[in-house]
């Protein structure tokens, strides 16, 4: 019983999940549109409760909107299978009930999508709906990682200092890390069946602004207080002890995160070994900024061939996605045209309905409108036709500087949407070798690519609404799983403990 006192259960509980006009429309992250944000979402007091007829109406806002415009919808669901979805929403709104349980139930429902860029994005939200629900003091101490179920520290933030990386965090307050995960992933977003992913999203690293564990920890598990009691197993021993900790504000979080360069450009060129350089990438959400990140890579290619590298190591571990930035990287390692040809991109609407339109903002108004750019597939789909497609797709045609050297790409479960798109083109055309862990997405395709932020009229809560599917363009049932590396590295908490950097250190070796 001790593994579950404190727990918060919704009514979807027991449901398991298994920029601009000329961007091109790659699948962009969204979780950075904050400019995008739901302005007009109602202040709402911790107190209050919210009333559910009007909950009811936020779902009949939600069903008619995702019917009509979402690309996903039912790619891993029947329309049947989503009513029944839509249903038990309903039921678990069926009473008044605070904020913090009705964007927990939006949550579980969202994971039923199974869709990696639908959810109730944090950043979002509304300025009181955020302060609400991700701006306490419940954080813990610690960073971690994900091992095989087993929560790994990564980077100590307490006074306690012997909660060193590499110590497993076997439970917090008599609840089971195991416990934890199961129940976060309720809400993990993933798309299909790539659990990987859903456990990626549930580590804390620093990375983000806003950590989905942090969010989803004391929705699910309100008891867990500002002083938390850790049993922990520290490296190399079988012993477990119990650690009384200080839980972290929202800005102590903050202010713990990694230090960032000083320069505008967030990405890194270490040229430091004399065969092969590092090409870090932690991010390709550059659309709102002014930085040339195209003169960027030309440079760093001049540069790949004046110093006569043998090889590109192209690091985008912790990369969700963003700009298609893969695209121009492609374009500087081939020498012919390449076609893209594997996928059609699809939307399901060619106009939106007008009854839809107040309760929805995006940064492209065209998105409202395809037009001829929408054109009839079939009896559910238009394709979408923009930018460089042709008959046969996207072509990437070649760029200058060229480099001919052996490309290695580090990969992780966190590249699911940009990253994951040019992941899986790298190793279907065979133009880089892929090494670390199974990537985020899905071969069956993603969702994105555009969006539209949709504010629910009475929660305020807001929903990313992606537009965009990508689909197998032979019409074959592809495999619902993110793309193997070349070369799998796994982690071990031995390697936490001892700062080894195991990707990389297995791209050494693969150089000799």
């Amino acid at each position: 019983m001790a593994d579950t006192t404190g727990e918060r259960c919704s009514g979807l509980n027991h449901i398991v999940p298994a920029m601009r006009s000329t961007i091109p429309l790659a699948l962009i992250s969204c979780s950075l549109l904050v400019a995008c944000a739901g302005e007009h979402a109602k202040p709402l007091s911790n107190r209050a409760l919210l009333p559910s007829e009007r909950l009811q109406e936020d779902v009949d806002v939600l069903q008619r909107t995702y019917e009509a415009l979402h690309p996903g919808l039912y790619r891993y669901n029947t329309p049947q299978q989503m009513r029944e979805h839509f249903a038990l929403l309903r039921r678990s709104l069926d009473h008044d009930q605070p904020l913090d349980d009705v964007y927990l139930a939006f949550s579980e429902f969202a994971a039923t999508v199974r869709c990696g860029h639908t959810y109730a994005n944090f950043f979002n939200q509304s300025d009181a709906t955020r302060a609400q629900l991700f701006e306490r003091a419940d954080r813990v101490p610690f960073y971690f990682r994900w091992l095989d179920g087993r929560m790994i520290v990564t980077r100590n933030l307490s006074p306690e200092v012997s909660l060193s990386p590499g110590t497993e965090i076997i439970a917090i307050n008599g609840i089971s890390a195991q416990t934890i995960l199961a129940r976060l992933m309720l809400v993990a977003r993933a798309d299909g069946s790539n659990d990987a992913k859903r456990i990626a999203s549930l580590e804390v690293l620093g990375n983000e602004k806003i950590e989905t564990f942090d969010v989803f920890l004391p929705l699910f598990f309100p008891d867990i207080g500002s002083r938390q009691v850790l049993t922990v197993r520290a490296p190399n021993e079988t012993r477990t002890r119990r650690l009384t900790v200080t839980v972290q504000t929202y800005s102590e979080r903050f202010a713990a995160r990694p230090a960032k360069s000083s320069s505008e450009s967030p990405w890194t060129l270490d040229t430091s070994n004399a065969r092969f350089a590092v090409l870090r990438m932690p991010t390709w959400a550059l659309y709102d900024s002014a930085w040339d990140w195209h003169g960027f890579l030309d440079q760093t290619f001049n540069v790949l061939n004046e110093h006569a590298y043998e090889a590109l190591v192209i690091d985008l571990r912790g990369n969700e996605g963003g700009l298609d930035v893969g695209d121009v990287v492609l374009a500087h390692l081939v020498e012919t045209d390449l076609p893209l040809s594997g996928y059609l991109r699809l939307v399901r609407y060619r106009k939106v309905p007008d009854e839809l339109l107040p309760n929805l903002r995006t940064w492209d108004p065209s998105f409202k409108d395809w037009g001829d750019k929408a054109v009839p597939w079939n009896d559910r789909f238009y394709r979408l036709a923009r930018y460089d497609d042709d008959s046969a797709g996207t072509v990437i045609h070649p760029a200058t500087p060229h480099f001919s050297g052996k490309v290695f790409i580090l990969v992780g479960a966190t590249n699911s949407s940009a990253t994951f798109e040019f992941a899986q083109r790298m190793k279907e055309k065979h133009l880089g070798i892929l090494v670390g862990q199974t990537t985020g997405g899905n071969q069956r395709g993603i969702n994105g690519g555009a969006f539209f932020f949709l504010t629910l009229p009475n929660s305020g809560i807001e929903r990313d609404v992606p537009l965009i599917g990508r689909f197998p363009r032979d019409g074959v049932t592809a495999d619902d799983a993110g793309v193997a590396p070349d070369v799998p590295v796994p982690i071990t908490a031995a390697d936490i403990a001892a700062g080894t950097d195991v990707e990389l250190t297995a791209v050494k070796t693969l150089v000799k």
